[in-house]
């Protein structure tokens, strides 16, 4: 049944790099998830661009802690690396950090996710879509109210939030007070308004992205940097401002 006095939500972009934090900052978003490398779903970013994120961050932004592409069952190693890295990043002062970790059988691994938020110490922790992932939503996000993550974001296990308008529905009165539900999966200004009407989210997440030629003039043919894509090499993928801005406006109408 649509919600239909959902208040007007907390937006976050996900952005690639210091570029994309400022194009989003610039066009009115309240948050950012600072990522690597979007084309693999996020990967951690450097030291570097989150101490320059630091400098010139005017709104709070929140880290992705993933070490590579693919799923989100990691090796004892990789885990490390993720404890590591979210000490760092507590270090540094930023607002929060992103996670996510599973079990083989499509759980969330609570041991680790609980070790990785009392590495983060006051931080806002998020789960990231690592959820969307799992075998059963519904006990999934019991488990992170119990590893005392803040927030999930979510799909509704879907690709987009209009196919998984239901479940996130679901997910909002099943997490109450408990747990804040981060709506994300393909929303644009033709959609973002119905998605909210029809779920009451309080919090929206999405990456207003536009590819642009490089501005490279000397262009070699003959070699690409890891894909088969040779015109990758020169074509960028940015936050597109006029985009995030006019998505904001249609969810705040």
């Amino acid at each position: 049944m649509p919600v239909t006095d959902a208040p007007k939500p907390l937006i976050e972009i996900c952005v690639e790099g210091i570029d994309g934090l400022l194009a989003a900052q610039a066009a009115g978003a309240d948050r950012v998830e600072l990522c690597a490398s979007l084309v693999e779903g996020g990967i951690t970013p450097s030291l570097g661009t989150v101490r320059a994120a630091l400098e010139r961050a005017t709104i709070l932004f929140h880290v992705i802690v993933r070490p590579r592409g693919g799923d989100f069952l990691y090796s004892e190693a990789e885990y490390r690396s993720m404890l590591a890295d979210v000490g760092a990043l507590r270090d540094l002062g930023v607002a929060g950090v992103v996670i996510g970790c599973l079990t083989p059988d499509g759980a969330i691994d609570e041991a680790r996710m609980s070790a990785l938020v009392q590495a983060a110490g006051p931080l806002n922790v998020t789960c990231h879509r690592a959820f969307d992932m799992t075998r059963d939503p519904a006990e999934a996000l019991e488990a992170l109210i119990r590893c005392k993550v803040g927030r999930v974001l979510t799909s509704g296990q879907r690709d987009t939030a209009l196919e998984g308008v239901d479940l996130l529905a679901q997910l909002v009165r099943q997490a109450g007070e408990r747990i804040i539900i981060l709506g994300c999966g393909g929303l644009a200004p033709g959609n973002i308004a119905e998605v909210l009407r029809r779920t009451g989210l309080r919090e929206m997440h999405f990456a207003a992205l536009a590819d642009v030629p490089s501005a490279m003039r000397y262009r070699n043919p003959h070699v690409g940097m890891g894909g088969a894509d040779l015109d990758r090499e020169y074509r960028n993928t940015v936050t597109d401002e006029s985009l995030v801005a006019a998505t904001i406006a249609a969810a705040r109408a």
